[in-house]
């Protein structure tokens, strides 16, 4: 049960500046009882004993079952068994030990992100960012580095199905030619009955996600114009309705908006989370990061967001306002017409006419390199506004361009999936392919798409998962992976990639390619689909073409051009619509770490906590501080949220800097078909979004219910204190030109000791590695957490080892929050790794010599000395080393110990581990450096989390050479 705070003793301690200046919790602010007691604990209460909360019989039981992907098994510690089946005749280029690095793309939400896996002896095992893609740059996001999870996932659908029945792919096609095209007489091929082809209206439909694959494009138009009465649906839950009519809007077409945030001095955010969401969401993180460096001569962008519920890129901002989603909108009027435009509409409060008053006037002062972006869930009139306002100040054409758009339909998403419905309530759907998609969990409360399904004479589902929909259809169809799969994808600007397989597919998975074939009663592999539809593209050349395209990982001369578009005259001069005044307002956000459900089942990401709430393995119902009060609702409190006629029950959390009178519900949770991970996690927010009102809705009710247990959350966890110096320490450019040096200030009374060490100091003759992370550039996004664990083998622990403060993660993003909790925050995100200590606390105290400091400066661990005593842990200052308490590393399931890096050891019980600066990767280069007779190159050497950072936040090299990245930086 939660702690009661008193707000009022917390404001008292920050008016007399007896608070800490920078707090990570409720708990620390208020300085409770239990968190001091937490504080001054050696370990954790729970941590440092075998015995938890959990009764041994149940942690048995999660160990067998639901957190067998998780990686905790009841198994004893053993080699796996292996079986060693040497080559006879190796391919020439294959060197064992050594991984080759492929080009392709991941598609999500139908868009590519480039990437290059690495294959080890024919499996992969990590994904990074292709250097050479426009989505990319070389970096990642979380959900690209779990995606090597989601291919070895032991839940994966792994037969086809019929009706429940196992069944075969050549089955289900003979099936599907009868139907579509009729029986015909085996020995002469008379047709002996018609098919759904045959009829004027063949009532067959499908239902996709967003599609920009070209290939796939042309076999979709060929089915529907070959097909009679056929039609196409597109529908993602997390879609881009609002922008796309909002470009019609003012322009009369649904362009595709491309901003260049590398070249803009001054941003605008109208709730949009551009660093964290959407397609452009890694490219766009690392433009805009690219204007945080406070070199000198450098000019630093300024961020102003106005959001609706708090989001990284709100806590990336330099000046950041709270508001209802309801008053986004009159924030764009009004800075609309400080802009000189007409737009009519609600003044601000006084309260907030300062902040309008001070954007548009450094708008206007940067017009020209200033870029107004609006969020995916404000309404089109929003986006009409900004680009609007982004025409007046000269930004179109420099900082904001226009191309034509990327989908292949265009379409409003949320109107198809209702006009299917529709169709399917009134019986005028024969028979329905829905490919790589969920309606059934993901679709609007109030469509009743389950209940239209079952009126549908057939149905055919094709999904990675045996999801909630598959349990619905008669047919149920595995499908490839994309790194299993050949085809091809679309980036943000239209850049082509082509998908090509890393691996065969491990559950004879098919692709929506090979089912549309089966469509038309053709064969043939996806590889042949592909190659053939590009062989009409570029006939001339094809072979080179082909090779190049793959090598390289994108189609040369594919971006869509760049088109000159004028906005229509009267766009903002539209009178605003009145907004229905209500006591509470309800946001839906797609979940910062699994999205919108398509990842429940990842036990990588639902152990990642969440970059603000640092929750994990749950969502909760978000509120601000006097919400909360005015409602009598305390952190982890069960409480009810009603929209209209539907109520959804979840766990309450009290969230900093959240505005008052609206609740934020995370899409993404609740599952009941996910996988063993993913099931019967937190709370189903679709059950109350409705197609109306799928991002906010007004006329909210909130009710407490009764008290709750706590969430798994590592707010609390290896909590430091400001005994000797602020945990963070920030300043504005102005003052780092002025002190350049003002993080190395010590508080009176806390100068180091003159008292000499009674060991030698350490020095370097060779390499002497080092790493800087650049806060001002860190977004707190967590890709270097997730690629860390890809890297190293790092296992998950499971929600109740996370609630009894054991987590392995090797590197962790501490979260910071300074000022009043129940008005605007600033938010301070700290990265913090092992900081190999030159004179590291914990190499002294190790009775078994297992960490050790090399003579290139790092604090190795020796994994087979180690006994398990955590002396090391309790005198590390910056608590970042982990334990393997139980078996955490998975080494019985199949398909996992495929996916493990074999240059990295797998822990077993009662091991310390740490992070290492990915020592087999300093090796690997060091090796090769070595064959060539020359010292390692600066830059030859990025550590997992360097190289997935969006923001490039992370340099590592040698600080030994003076003109290294690292060592310059550390200079100064």
């Amino acid at each position: 049960m939660a702690e009661p705070i008193d707000l009022g003793a917390v404001r008292q301690k920050l008016a007399s500046k007896r608070g800490p200046e920078y707090w990570r919790s409720l708990e620390e602010l208020a300085e409770t009882d239990g968190f001091m007691d937490m504080l001054h604990r050696e370990f954790p209460r729970g941590a440092s004993v075998l015995a938890t909360a959990v009764e041994r019989r149940s942690f048995l039981k999660c160990m067998g079952a639901s957190l067998a992907l998780a990686g905790v098994t009841a198994a004893c510690s053993r080699q796996p068994d292996e079986h060693i089946v040497p080559y006879v005749k190796p391919p020439a280029e294959l060197t064992p030990g050594n991984a080759l690095m492929f080009a392709t793309a991941m598609p999500l939400s139908g868009y590519a992100m480039g990437l290059l896996a690495e294959n080890h002896m024919g499996r992969p095992t990590k994904v990074e960012g292709n250097p050479h893609h426009p989505a990319s740059l070389g970096s990642t996001d979380i959900f690209a580095q779990a995606s090597i999870l989601s291919l070895y996932d032991p839940d994966r659908s792994t037969v086809a199905l019929r009706r429940g029945t196992i069944t075969t792919w050549e089955t289900f096609v003979a099936a599907l030619d009868v139907q579509i095209n009729g029986e015909k007489d085996p020995t002469s091929g008379a047709k002996l009955s018609q098919g759904l082809r045959d009829k004027p209206d063949s009532g067959i439909r499908l239902l996709t996600g967003t599609v920009t694959s070209p290939t796939l494009t042309a076999q979709l138009n060929e089915f529907l114009t070959t097909v009679p009465g056929a039609r196409w649906h597109q529908y993602e839950p997390v879609n881009r309705d609002n922008a796309k009519a909002g470009a019609r809007i003012a322009f009369d077409d649904a362009v595709n908006t491309v901003h260049q945030f590398d070249v803009a001095d001054v941003v605008l955010s109208l709730d949009s989370n551009f660093l964290s969401d959407g397609p452009t969401r890694v490219r766009y993180s690392r433009d805009f990061t690219s204007r945080r460096s406070a070199e000198d001569g450098a000019v630093m962008n300024r961020l102003y967001v106005i959001e609706s519920s708090p989001t990284l890129t709100g806590a990336t901002a330099d000046n950041h306002l709270h508001a209802r989603p309801s008053q986004i909108e009159t924030f764009a009027r009004a800075i609309a017409r400080k802009l000189g435009l007409e737009a009519p509409g609600a003044e601000p409060d006084a309260a907030h006419a300062k902040f309008v008053d001070a954007v548009a006037g450094d708008l206007q002062a940067h017009a020209g390199k200033s870029i107004i972006i609006a969020g995916d869930n404000q309404p089109p009139i929003v986006h009409a506004i900004v680009h609007a306002m982004n025409d007046a100040l000269g930004n179109a054409g420099t900082t904001v361009l226009y191309t034509d758009s990327i989908e292949a339909e265009p379409v409003d998403q949320t109107e198809s999936l209702r006009t299917l419905a529709r169709d399917m309530e009134a019986g005028n759907v024969d028979t329905l392919f829905m490919i790589g998609v969920n309606p059934v969990y993901e679709s609007p409360a109030d469509l009743n798409f389950a209940a239209a399904l079952q009126k549908v004479n057939h149905r055919i589902h094709m999904g990675v998962y045996q999801d909630e929909t598959s349990d619905l259809c008669h047919w149920h169809i595995p499908e490839a992976h994309y790194l299993e799969s050949w085809s091809d994808c679309r980036a943000y600007d239209g850049t082509v990639t082509f998908i090509q397989p890393m691996i065969a597919p491990l559950y004879s998975g098919k692709t929506a390619h090979e089912l549309l074939a089966a469509l038309f009663g053709k064969g043939g592999t996806s590889y042949d689909i592909v190659r053939q539809y590009w062989q009409t593209q570029r006939p001339e050349s094809f072979e080179i073409f082909w090779r190049e395209s793959l090598a390289k990982g994108i189609v040369d001369g594919t971006g869509s051009p760049v088109k000159s578009v004028r906005v229509r005259a009267g766009v903002t001069a539209r009178a605003q619509e009145p907004v229905q005044q209500s006591a509470l307002e309800v946001s839906f956000q797609a979940d910062p770490t699994i999205g919108d459900g398509r990842w429940a089942n990842s036990g990588w990401l639902q152990e990642l906590p969440k970059p603000l709430t640092r929750i994990t393995w749950d969502n909760a119902v978000l509120v601000s501080f006097h919400t909360a009060e005015e409602h009598g609702i305390s952190n982890f409190d069960y409480v009810d949220v009603t929209v209209g006629e539907r109520t959804v029950r979840g766990q309450a959390w009290i969230q900093p800097g959240h505005p008052d009178h609206v609740v934020t519900l995370h899409l993404g949770y609740g599952r009941t078909r996910a996988g063993h991970v993913g099931n019967n996690t937190g709370y189903n927010a679709y059950t109350v979004r409705t197609s109306a009102a799928p991002w906010f809705a007004p006329g909210a009710v909130l009710k407490r219910i009764e008290g709750g247990p706590q969430f798994a959350r590592t707010e609390l966890h290896q909590t430091l204190t400001e005994e000797h110096r602020p945990l963070a320490r920030t300043g504005t450019l102005a003052e780092y030109h002025e002190h350049p040096d003002f993080a190395k200030h010590v508080h009176p009374g806390h100068e180091p000791s003159n008292a000499e060490s009674l060991y030698p100091p350490s020095t370097y003759e060779g390499y002497a590695w080092g790493m800087t992370i650049d806060l001002s550039k860190c977004t707190g996004c967590g890709v270097c957490i997730i690629a860390c664990q890809a890297e190293n083998n790092i296992p998950v622990v499971g929600k109740e080892q996370v609630i009894a403060s054991r987590e392995m993660h090797w590197i962790r993003v501490d979260r910071y929050y300074k000022g009043d909790p129940a008005g605007e925050v600033e938010v301070v995100h700290q990265p913090v790794p092992c900081m190999q200590c030159e004179n590291a606390p914990c190499e002294v105290v190790c009775p078994v010599a297992a960490t050790v400091h090399s003579k290139e400066g790092l604090n190795d661990m020796v994994y087979n000395r180690c006994v398990g005593t955590r002396y090391c842990s309790n005198n590390c200052p910056y608590k970042v080393r982990r334990f393997n308490f139980f078996h955490y590393s998975d080494q019985t399931s199949p398909s996992l110990q495929m996916m493990y890096n074999p240059d990295v050891t797998v822990r077993t019980r009662g091991v310390m581990e740490k992070c290492t600066y990915c020592v087999q990767r300093i090796n690997l280069a060091r090796i090769d450096a070595k064959k060539e007779g020359r010292s390692v190159r600066d830059g030859e050497i990025t550590t997992a989390c360097q190289q997935a950072c969006p923001g490039g936040a992370i340099v590592f090299g040698n600080q030994g050479d003076p003109e290294s990245s690292v060592a310059k930086l550390k200079a100064g």
